[in-house]
């Protein structure tokens, strides 16, 4: 499928095109009406011409013995008109005839010979001239030839100068087609711009009302928009934070009922031991989905960038798990010290690395790149790794069906992921995953600008 092309391009061809067609048929009009004007006046010029020489010739024809030779002689002529005589069923002409004899038409000389003045426009030698035919008397009839080619180089002169003038003016126009377009479409890169703001977490980005009249409609239902979708999203946090919040207290409460209960085990019997264990486990559970819910109601807040030592960062999350701080790879060309946000990082490497615990067969490298001015943290697990078509919903906040049940499903809340790609989103990066070569996944997330 041919791409299409955008709108300023389409809007600068149409200037052009619009520009080119009204030049060019201004162009044609011009040529023509300058064409027939220059050639009727040409034409009149050349009859006047013709008739006085025709009363010279038939005036030196009226004698007793006629020299035709004499009377073409008495002609003034120039080089660009030629005579020619008819007299008595001969040709007479004032030069050598080179061919103009033949170029007169049959139709035209039986046109004269009938008592008919006649004009015609024909070529002679390859060269436009004018042909005037008057008639004398019975058996005479004077025919004179004025070349065009002045007037043909003027016409051509013309033409060329018509054409560039319809270049220049599809050029203006597609220029100004260019300019018109930067400058009408520059609200709309207001409104694109607003848009990524926006979609980067930035929710106070608003749009200006009084930047353009014609837009003031746009702008106002946009902010308007952004209002409520900010206000939206506020409130759908504060939910998530409140339900959170009222849910420690009593999942507290059950987590110390439970911790009672396992530590007099002894005193139970199997079925209860078995219960009092699944209800434990359910309460864990239902505390890290908690804890999950207050990060992702948190995770829409502005990042808040600082001088943070990843690579410190990323040792401490191995530590705190009792993992090896070799694992940790820093890229020898990659600063330790990265503009980032250092809550949202460290959840970013806590979440990575119990995910690659709790999933696969263990994590077994933590690397830290650079990609330009973009900081890159890449976590390998060993294990069976992740089917392609899970790659993407593995990253969505509610995760459902298999791909739920193969990462972040099971014992987890589903929403491990989900906060990686938030968090990673809220710098302006993101996340995905793809084989590890040596066996297992490799997830990679992106923090743009980090290192710049």
């Amino acid at each position: 499928m041919r791409p299409r092309l955008g709108l300023r391009a389409r809007v600068t061809a149409a200037f052009a095109v619009g520009a080119l067609s009204l030049s060019a048929s201004m162009a044609l009009v011009s040529y023509e009406l300058t064409r027939r004007t220059l050639l009727d006046e040409r034409e009149r010029t050349v009859l006047r011409a013709a008739y006085y020489d025709a009363e010279v010739v038939r005036a030196g024809l009226a004698t007793d013995e006629p020299d035709v030779a004499e009377a073409l002689r008495a002609l003034d002529t120039g080089t660009s008109r030629r005579a020619v005589l008819y007299f008595n069923g001969e040709w007479y002409g004032r030069r050598a005839d080179t061919g103009t004899t033949p170029a007169i038409p049959q139709r035209l000389q039986d046109l004269v010979m009938a008592g008919e003045p006649a004009v015609q426009r024909v070529r002679v030698a390859d060269q436009p001239v004018v042909l005037v035919g008057v008639p004398l008397s019975d058996s005479a009839a004077f025919y004179e030839i004025v070349s065009l080619r002045e007037l043909d180089q003027t016409f051509q002169v013309l033409a060329l100068a018509l054409t560039a003038v319809a270049i220049v003016v599809a050029g203006s126009g597609a220029a100004l087609g260019w300019y018109a377009t930067r400058h009408g479409l520059r609200p709309l890169t207001a409104v694109a711009d607003a848009a990524e703001r926006i979609a980067a977490g930035d929710f106070t980005t608003r749009l200006a009302p009084d930047t353009d009249p014609d837009l003031t409609r746009l702008s106002t239902s946009f902010n308007r928009m952004v209002d409520e979708l900010a206000r939206r999203i506020d409130r759908d946090r504060r939910f998530a934070a409140d339900v959170s919040h009222e849910l420690r207290s009593p999942l507290q409460t059950l987590a110390a009922a439970a911790s009672v209960l396992s530590k007099r085990r002894e005193n139970q019997d199997e079925r209860t031991t078995t219960a009092a264990r699944l209800v434990a486990d359910e309460i864990a559970r239902f505390q890290q989905l908690v804890n999950d819910l207050l990060d992702l109601a948190r995770s829409d807040q502005p990042t808040h960038r600082e001088p943070v030592d990843v690579g410190a960062l990323a040792r401490q999350a191995c530590r705190d798990r009792d993992l090896p701080e070799s694992m940790v790879h820093l890229a020898p060309d990659t600063p330790a010290t990265w503009q980032v946000d250092r809550r949202r990082v460290a959840q970013v490497l806590t979440n990575l690395l119990d995910n690659a615990e709790s999933y696969g067969a263990g994590p077994v490298a933590v690397s830290l790149s650079r990609d330009g001015d973009t900081g890159v943290v890449e976590v390998d697990d060993e294990g069976p790794g992740v089917p392609m078509e899970d790659r993407k919903a593995i990253f969505d906040r509610f995760v459902r069906g298999r791909a739920a049940n193969f990462r972040g499903g099971g014992d987890g809340t589903g929403l491990g992921l989900a906060l990686v790609a938030q968090h990673a989103a809220a710098h302006g990066g993101d996340a995905t995953v793809s084989d590890r070569p040596e066996g297992g996944a490799r997830f990679r997330i992106t923090l743009p600008g980090s290192l710049g």
